[in-house]
């Protein structure tokens, strides 16, 4: 339908009298397919892939150029948009040749163009052939791969294999090779995952953005409130385990930080619901899943508390235990059986009168 302004009379007649015709609509030109420049070979490489570049990169970096991909020699801003687009992934190591975004000059992997001179971008590493912004990145060899820094704040753990933040240093436990492991909540790589990681007080991991990366400036309000919109929008997997009421680490079973406020109030619960009669006394033998101690404690259906830590993150290990009934002396048999027999004495009834 026509948009026709308001007081304007002469267009409204003329609307009326072509909507009053029939069939005397114009057809609409079809308007012809522009090809997108995905689709155009640039001059005898190979066609591009389905995220051309820009200047600005893509959505998971800021770089001026296009990575050829050495398994199938098609042109992409960075390997995750190749592997999104693909069947196969991308070896980012074997990447030899680059695209220019401005000249499309083919060249040799480096931070600038050899034709054009322009800045492929302002961080280049020449193993990973990561072109980036700068956000302090780093390159650990015994990572193998590009960290997001700085450098100084960071270590390498050698039996972990992974760089943790330096107040971690002698303050975390360590697993072998945990990072080679996968996130036990979406089963993906945490090793060269771009969400960080988040050391469990058991030593395993999980998917956790950290807030202190999401901006390059110092930390304001605004910021920290834009930051939690923003987790709570695209959460992680240690948010998602949050939020289900999950306190315990999914491969270990202990607990994901420090629960001592939440035992405090067990405790209370547990003093104000005392247990029924019939299983006032019952204990029952546990696991704690905290410090691994084996204890039998009193039962209740609100929770078993380890005697060892304190925990209730426990596992019950068998039934009740119900203390035996008491046995008692012959001299109280006796003293019960001639209790029993006085008031039958008393309750004898008198012999009838006669009539």
């Amino acid at each position: 339908m026509l948009n026709v302004a308001a007081g304007d009379a002469v267009s409204l007649n003329r609307w009326r009298a072509v909507s009053l015709q029939p069939h005397c609509h114009k057809k609409k030109k079809k308007k012809k397919k522009k090809k997108h420049i995905d689709d155009l070979s640039v001059g005898k490489e190979p066609h591009c892939g389905g995220n051309m570049a820009s200047p600005a990169g893509c959505e998971h970096y800021v770089r001026s150029c296009l990575l050829k991909a050495p398994c199938c020699g098609k042109l992409y801003v960075c390997r995750l948009c190749h592997d999104a687009e693909e069947s196969h992934q991308m070896d980012r190591f074997k990447v030899k040749e680059v695209q220019c975004s401005e000249c499309h000059t083919v060249q040799q992997a480096q931070q600038t163009c050899q034709q054009c001179h322009v800045q492929f971008g302002e961080y280049y590493c020449d193993i990973c052939h990561l072109f980036d912004k700068d956000k302090k990145q780093y390159h650990c060899l015994p990572c193998g791969i590009c960290r997001i820094g700085p450098r100084e704040k960071y270590f390498h753990c050698g039996k972990c294999n992974l760089c943790l933040a330096k107040d971690l240093r002698g303050n975390h436990k360590c697993v072998e090779n945990v990072s080679r492991q996968n996130c036990p909540v979406c089963m993906e790589d945490i090793h060269t995952s771009r969400i960080g990681a988040h050391v469990l007080p058991c030593g395993h991991l999980l998917h956790k953005y950290d807030s202190s990366i999401l901006w390059c400036t110092r930390s304001s309000e605004l910021q920290d409130q834009i930051v939690h919109v923003f987790l709570y929008i695209f959460p992680t997997c240690f948010d998602d385990m949050v939020r289900t009421g999950a306190y315990r680490c999914p491969l270990c079973m202990h607990s994901a930080w420090n629960m001592e406020d939440h035992w405090d109030q067990i405790d209370k619960d547990i003093t104000q619901s005392p247990m029924p009669t019939e299983y006032q006394g019952a204990t029952v033998k546990i696991i704690c899943n905290d410090c691994q101690a084996h204890c039998t404690v009193p039962f209740h259906v609100l929770g078993m508390k380890c005697s060892e830590c304190g925990s209730y993150n426990t596992a019950q290990d068998g039934g009740l235990i119900q203390e035996p009934p008491q046995q008692h002396s012959e001299q109280d048999t006796e003293n019960d059986a001639v209790t029993d027999t006085e008031p039958e004495q008393q309750d004898q009834p008198q012999s009838p009168t006669a009539h």
